[in-house]
């Protein structure tokens, strides 16, 4: 179910709990807090929680709707922006050096870790949200291998797969170490094998066959 329409302070008490639980999600989990987590960092009633999300799954939707629409609009300015398609896919991954900047984790990221324990609609907001950054990524692997700027063996759906998987996962490794650039290291070097070799780059760009 998701929240009910406010206006002035409430929906000023709504935006700073999703604050407070994204925050919380992307440090320790979906499971790793409860609404008295929430309460007690913004000294109000679990009360007033359940007033503006009746339930964790409410918000948890919630949480991932926002998040989603954040993220796509960072991809609309990447478009906006009119870079190549290899500039494209490093601001792709820069997205992720600002979250682990914050000390946190992909909020998807996190919570499809803990995929199985979730409400359905959860799932399903999870994968959607997955699902539109392949595809996004299609596009420009698409675009970039019909310039001659990219090449990768596969097909566009299996190497935007590829990213994904890839920069999630360098993320994940790199927060043990708590070491921005080891994820920096792991992101460059997969973009990198995207790239034409020396040789190709200097020959006329073209379609690939």
């Amino acid at each position: 179910m998701a929240p009910r329409r406010m206006r002035g302070e409430d929906a000023g008490t709504a935006s700073r709990i999703l604050d407070v639980a994204e925050q919380l999600v992307q440090v320790r989990g979906f499971n790793g807090f409860s609404y008295a987590d929430i309460a007690a960092e913004l000294h109000i009633t679990k009360a007033a929680l359940h007033y503006h999300f009746a339930s964790k799954a409410d918000l948890g939707e919630a949480l991932i709707s926002r998040y989603a629409s954040r993220f796509a609009s960072a991809l609309a300015g990447i478009d906006a922006s009119g870079a190549t398609s290899r500039a494209r896919l490093a601001a792709y991954a820069d997205l992720y050096v600002q979250v682990l900047r914050d000390r946190r984790m992909c909020l998807c990221g996190m919570l499809a870790a803990e995929y199985q324990t979730l409400p359905q609609p959860m799932r399903d907001a999870v994968v959607s949200f997955f699902d539109r950054n392949e595809s996004w990524l299609e596009v420009v692997l698409g675009q970039g291998r019909e310039d001659g700027s990219l090449r990768f063996a596969g097909s566009v759906r299996d190497t935007a797969r590829m990213v994904v998987s890839g920069l999630e996962g360098a993320m994940l490794i790199a927060r043990p170490y708590g070491d921005i650039a080891r994820f920096e290291a792991a992101a460059a070097n997969l973009l990198l094998g995207l790239e034409p070799a020396a040789d190709e780059a200097l020959a006329s760009p073209g379609p690939a066959a």
